[in-house]
């Protein structure tokens, strides 16, 4: 059903209430601990909520990616899991289904998403290239310098402003990228890295006049495009809401024009595609694919079930289906919204507007009184479990890492505490409980100290490293 359709049909019932698209029919009990519980479980974690054991989390919104709870159809699916070691039947559904919605020609299965970054990157890289992109992730970038790229943000510079109410804080810079081309050489230039619903910006999306623009671009100068298609069906549910001339169009037709601007995709199915395990890449060029095909082999498995079981293919398959419907996207989303301004009311900093997976809290405006090098992002997301047992994550100083030339910090614009929001888990009063517990954290913010580093792993050190308050 239209959103046309959905606000005509409001405004006849004298109604503005929406509820979630599905029944519950199974739950798993959660339990709140008690502070004292917290405390010592957050020491023992190294004040790294990542390293917290999931029994100890009352309400989890550490990452939307493979945390959704699967529908009835997709659990059925398990059940027709084909395990053969090749020609897997169900491989053949997934193609069938990346083909229908996404629009690409050839795809191959990965374990998720980094295992198809890596493929991408050791197979289009070339030492000393780079990879320009709107705005860095950190698998995705720590893949291409592994490969011997140099990522380059070509971002807009609303972007880095959290404040900003840009629709559109995703697009590519195109004066930034033809710069960049210009001054480095086209044949110098590996790919452009472009990604839907940018997730370190705040999961801003891009419009589809910008892609568009961008394809105009990248043929000029012989540039193939590659989407990071984690979460394209968020953007084109936004593209929908906020351009004009989408309103009335279907989430699967605005995907797949998106699509179709670009030479192919890479994508986390722990996310859009609605399971908790598998990726996949694609591609519309046939010599690529041939070394795709090859390479899949080598590091995750044979080309027809590339590192994930027959019936994670199936549920993949079923979850692509679901993911772009439109009740599923708008109830998604909407729950975001809601979480969003709740907090907006109360006047809590977060990024604006409002992204399609995620709130996130602007550490920098919780605690201006706490240098950027004390981890003000890991200080919100270590106070907010402490206070709640809400489990966020840092998406500021520790998430951007070193310089790999000069060994000092990155120091990123934003310094963010991320609440994603898992698919079809939580209900509104979850998010009440969530908003309640960032005020509390937020009105105590003066008296709130920082963190020092204690461990450091080499590489994405936020998954693992270890923290300390700092002294008083």
């Amino acid at each position: 059903m239209t959103t046309a359709k959905l606000k005509t049909m409001g405004q006849q019932s004298g109604r503005r209430s929406w509820a979630e698209p599905w029944k519950i029919k199974m739950v798993e009990p959660i339990r709140l601990t008690i502070q004292a519980e917290r405390t010592r479980a957050l020491k023992e974690a190294g004040y790294n909520t990542f390293l917290l054991r999931s029994e100890d989390v009352y309400i989890d919104l550490l990452t939307d990616s493979g945390t959704n709870a699967m529908s009835d159809r997709q659990w059925a699916g398990m059940l027709m899991g084909d395990e053969a070691y090749a020609g897997s039947r169900n491989f053949y559904n997934l193609e069938e289904a990346v083909s229908t919605y996404y629009g690409y020609r050839y795809m191959v299965p990965t374990h998720q998403g980094r295992g198809a970054e890596h493929l991408l990157s050791q197979t289009l890289i070339k030492p000393g290239q780079y990879v320009p992109g709107n705005m860095y992730f950190t698998t995705t970038r720590i893949h291409q310098e592994l490969a011997g790229g140099t990522f380059v943000d070509v971002i807009i510079d609303k972007a880095h402003d959290p404040g900003n109410e840009h629709p559109f804080k995703g697009n590519v810079d195109l004066g930034k990228l033809e710069f960049l081309i210009k001054q480095k050489g086209a044949e110098n230039i590996a790919y452009i890295s472009l990604a839907g619903t940018v997730n370190m910006a705040g999961g801003q999306p891009v419009s589809m006049a910008n892609v568009r623009a961008l394809r105009e671009l990248c043929d000029r100068f012989r540039i193939r495009i590659y989407l990071d298609a984690t979460r394209m069906v968020e953007n084109a549910f936004f593209i929908q809401q906020r351009e004009e001339g989408y309103a009335d169009k279907p989430i699967a037709a605005i995907l797949k024009e998106f699509c179709n601007y670009t030479d192919g995709a890479w994508m986390s199915a722990k996310k859009d595609n609605l399971v908790n395990i598998g990726g996949w890449l694609a591609v519309n060029d046939n010599e690529l694919f041939d070394s795709l095909r090859n390479m899949v082999v080598i590091y995750e498995g044979l080309h027809t079930y590339g590192g994930v079981a027959g019936r994670d293919m199936e549920a993949m398959a079923i979850g692509i289906a679901e993911g772009v419907q439109d009740d599923q996207i708008r109830s998604r989303v909407g729950q975001v919204l809601y979480l969003g301004d709740l907090l907006l009311n109360w006047k809590i900093p977060i990024v604006k507007p409002v992204g399609g997976h995620a709130v996130f809290l602007d550490a920098r405006k919780f605690y201006p009184h706490i240098p950027q090098d004390q981890f003000p992002a890991q200080t919100l997301a270590a106070q907010l479990y402490l206070n709640s047992g809400v489990r966020g994550m840092e998406r500021g100083i520790v998430s951007a890492g070193r310089d790999p030339k000069t060994g000092e910090h990155r120091f990123p614009a934003l310094e963010l505490t991320r609440l994603a929001i898992p698919r079809r888990v939580y209900t509104q009063a979850h998010m009440d409980v969530v908003a309640e517990a960032v005020k509390t954290v937020y009105d105590a913010r003066e008296h709130t100290k920082g963190l020092k580093m204690v461990y450091e792993p080499k590489r994405l050190r936020f998954f693992q490293a270890r923290f300390e308050p700092v002294a008083e």
